[in-house]
This record gives C-alpha cells, structure tokens and sequence, in this order.
C-alpha cells in the first residue's frame, strides 16, 4: 500500500493539473517511479463522480499515460537490454530479485504477462523491459501492452466512480480489495479471450 503522503501529493497533483496529470503520473509509474497507480485510477473515477473530470478524457489520459509509458520501457529494454535496470533500478526499489520474478513470469506465460502484468503490483513495471530486452515483435507487443492498458483502465476508473465517497476506505479495506482482485481478474480473462479471438482470426486470413 502506497504511504499517505505518496498518495497525497499524487492527489494534488491531478486535482491541480487533470487529464495532464492523470497522463503524466501513470507514464511515470509504468517506467518505474514510485507512483500509486491503482489508487490514481481509482481516485480519478471518484472525481469523475463529483463531475470535476470527464470519464471519456480521464479514460483516454489512463490509458495514453499507460500506454507511452510500457512503450518507452519497452524501447530501452530493445536498446540497452536489462543494463537500465541493473544500474538504476535500485534508486526506485527494483531489484534483481523482481527483475528476475518478472522474467520468470515472461518464460512461462510470454506476451500475456504483458496484460495480465497491469494487475499485479511490482511486475507491471517490468513487463515491458523483459519485452524489450526479449525482443518481443513490435505488433505482439502493442497488441498485448495496449490490451491490458485499456483493461487496466476499464477497471479502476469505473470503480472509483461506482465506489463514489467510499472509494479510500473501500480501496484499502482487506475485503474489498479481495473482490477488486476478483473483477480485475475477470477483465483480464476477458481481455484474454477477445485478444485470442482476434489472434485466430488474424491466422486464417493469413
């Protein structure tokens, strides 16, 4: 769980910039800085019911800032491989032994781990090195990355705005964040089926 004062000063910062700093923020926390990001989904779907922020713009600055930011990783993991991490992973709390959980992951689940990494907290910020540095197709990455990018969005966002003035303590109660778990989960198995779907699709035209 992010610290009060992490969460606050993200807080601040979207409710002074908006759509901006809903992109901003989260192209900062995909790369690796120490951003709340569900908290940051979530707090934007709450002020989009107090109507400060529209869904439409709020969704499309998620899933933008998501997106540009697993892109750019992902171009430094082609570029420079794993060497950005090893050297300056540390300065934001990545260590060897993530970037080797991820990597596990990568080798048995390959590009899913792309969508199903947005969910889980310490791999969503790897996944797209381990592409990267994997050399992982440009095309399969964008569909996967962006896949789950949108997914990701779909969730917290929503659920911030259904939640309403419950969204903090709902957030950080252990049963609530049980059933978050729950439908972020079955987004993913969605996204998973409409992903294979189109991937079969794209075959027999082939």
């Amino acid at each position: 769980m992010p610290s009060p004062r992490m969460r606050e000063a993200a807080f601040h910062w979207i409710a002074q910039h908006g759509y901006i700093g809903v992109f901003s923020l989260l192209v900062f926390g995909i790369v690796g800085l120490p951003v709340p990001d569900e908290w940051l989904l979530t707090f934007s779907g709450y002020l989009v019911f107090k109507h400060t922020l529209r869904f439409t713009p709020t969704f499309i600055a998620a899933f933008l800032g998501s997106a540009c930011g697993i892109t750019f990783s992902y171009i430094l993991g082609r570029i420079f491989d794993t060497y950005v991490i090893v050297k300056y992973g540390p300065i934001v709390h990545i260590t060897s032994d993530k970037m080797a959980r991820v990597h596990d992951w990568f080798e048995r689940r390959g590009r899913w781990t792309l969508l199903i990494g947005y969910f889980v907290p310490g791999v969503r910020h790897l996944t797209g090195y381990v592409a990267g540095a994997s050399k992982l197709r440009p095309s399969s990455f964008m569909l996967f990355a962006y896949a789950g990018a949108f997914c990701w969005a779909g969730v917290f966002i929503p659920l911030g705005y259904l939640l309403g003035e419950e969204w903090n303590r709902a957030l950080g109660d252990a049963h609530h964040t049980k059933v978050i778990v729950i439908g972020a989960a079955a987004v993913v198995v969605v996204g998973y089926l409409a992903v294979k779907y189109f991937l079969l699709k794209r075959q027999k035209q082939a």
